[in-house]
């Protein structure tokens, strides 16, 4: 017993805890308990910092982001309750499409880290930094749906005083996930979660990460000074606008990356529009012409002697302008701001992304075409 929970089983076991499924005995619930080693509860300093990071984590609420229920200490254990999610992890996943020799398709990757991006940006806006984003952090539910955990871990264990815990001069991260700013020791914002986010995208599609070593240094190394391989050199069916996404997540100067979560989302949901095949237009209900009335005689006794009438019944005014939307390619009129389909945002850049005034012709960024 830990507190209220009932040990049950290990689950999952890291370099720098073990995770176990708990039943919370007072609410009748199973629940994931992660335990660090004693070595941590023994130094104070780190007990504060943990506790203060779990309190900061325990305010997150986002679908994509795992609850915690609780953190403690009992007997020299350090524990952390969070909710229990059993349908295994986007490691496990990726290996299983490995086996199979096959790389994650462009809907299931956009759909996944679509959803990846949105809870970053999420966290960002809390002034929350991941700073150890794998594939091995990314729970799945048995829905497919992606949930980031062990948010705020790395941050405590990257402030401990304690140099044996960590690599000198390197924050706390996974050497094949961490930017080159994390590998130099520097301070990190999101944009280091960005990069690891890359790392994932590239893995997926390659079935490797962009650098591969057998210790940290190379590893460093690489991330800082080394430029990462072409995706499609590695599997030539990756879509062109997901091999440009990828590589704009892993440039080097944080400055060229895309600059939040949300811009990275944005681009992929971008990829998978263009990527995708139109649907077939939705029939619609029939339409009859109105009777035409034979034009008036002209000055010569023929219909060509006469201009062209107009009237306020809308007789020859043009058709009306129709919005293509980039999701699912329903027609819209100029003045819906989403579509009526799929609810998708109209009027926004397929070429640069740029969200343009509903009722312009084209793109006010790059002078794209943006009706039909």
């Amino acid at each position: 017993m830990l507190g209220n929970y009932r040990i049950l089983t290990t689950i999952g076991q890291g370099g720098m805890a073990r995770v176990y499924k708990a039943h919370q005995e007072n609410l009748g619930r199973d629940v994931a308990v992660k335990v660090l080693p004693p070595w941590y509860a023994a130094d104070r300093n780190f007990v504060e910092r943990f506790n203060l990071e779990a309190r900061l984590v325990a305010g997150l609420s986002h679908p994509n982001i795992v609850t915690v229920h609780d953190a403690n200490e009992q007997d020299g254990h350090l524990y952390i309750v969070m909710q229990l999610v059993d349908g295994g992890t986007l490691k496990q996943r990726m290996d299983q499409l490995l086996r199979l020799g096959r790389a994650m398709d462009t809907a299931e990757v956009v759909t996944i880290f679509t959803q990846l991006a949105d809870a970053l940006t999420y966290a960002h806006e809390q002034g929350i930094i991941h700073r150890d984003i794998k594939p091995v952090n990314v729970l799945m539910d048995r829905s497919g749906r992606p949930i980031l955990s062990d948010f705020g871990i790395a941050k405590v264990l990257a402030s401990t005083q304690d140099h044996s815990l960590t690599r000198p001069g390197a924050g706390v991260g996974t050497p094949e996930y961490m930017s080159p700013e994390q590998c130099q020791g520097g301070p990190v914002d999101g944009r280091a979660d960005i990069y690891a986010l890359g790392v994932m995208l590239f893995e997926t599609q390659t079935g490797r990460t962009p650098f591969v070593a057998d210790n940290y240094p190379a590893l460093a190394h690489s991330h800082i000074y080394e430029q990462p391989p072409q995706p499609r050199s590695i599997n030539p069916t990756l879509s062109p606008a997901l091999e440009q996404i990828i590589m704009t997540a892993l440039l080097k100067n944080p400055q060229q990356r895309y600059q939040t979560a949300r811009e990275m989302g944005n681009a992929l949901k971008q990829a998978l529009a263009i990527s995708t095949p139109p649907l077939p237009p939705t029939p619609g209900p029939a339409y009859y012409p109105p009777r035409q009335q034979p034009p008036p005689m002209g000055p010569a006794g023929n219909a060509y002697g006469s201009l062209p009438r107009t009237s306020s019944q809308g007789e020859n005014r043009q058709p009306p302008l129709l919005y293509t939307c980039f999701n699912c390619h329903n027609l819209n009129r100029a003045q819906m701001r989403y579509c009526t389909r799929c609810g998708y945002l109209l009027n926004q850049c397929t070429i640069c992304g740029e969200p343009n005034p509903v009722g312009n012709r084209f793109c006010t960024k790059c002078g794209q075409p943006l009706v039909t």
